[in-house]
């Protein structure tokens, strides 16, 4: 079992920045991808980015340029620093660990964009 701890997020207005952060512990593989996935009301989930354990980082189109996705694996954790926020970026947002056959939820941290 793996089990991640989710911070950061809240309200910010259009333009502003906010950082997320996911520490994750347990049964860890050292080979785990790790990414950030978001949802809203009016659409399905999405994976915002993504890093490998070697630091390999993809995103999304809405947000590249804006976000930015790293990793310690000194301390099995990852952040997302997301700069330039537009309301649209409004949605929980989820960590997620992925290992081979097996993948693992954060509990969702509230990001609020408004305009």
């Amino acid at each position: 079992q793996v089990q991640l701890v989710e911070s950061g997020g809240g309200s910010v207005q259009a333009g502003g920045s906010l950082r997320l952060s996911c520490a994750a512990s347990g049964s860890l593989d050292s080979r785990a991808v790790m990414r950030y996935y978001r949802q809203n009301p009016d659409k399905q989930r999405e994976q915002v980015a993504r890093i490998t354990s070697e630091g390999v980082v993809d995103y999304a189109d809405s947000v590249k340029g804006r976000f930015t996705i790293s990793r310690d694996n000194s301390k099995n954790t990852i952040t997302l620093q997301m700069n330039a926020l537009k309301p649209e970026d409004t949605g929980i947002y989820y960590c997620n660990y992925l290992t081979i056959g097996t993948s693992y939820w954060g509990p969702g941290t509230q990001v609020t964009v408004s305009s």
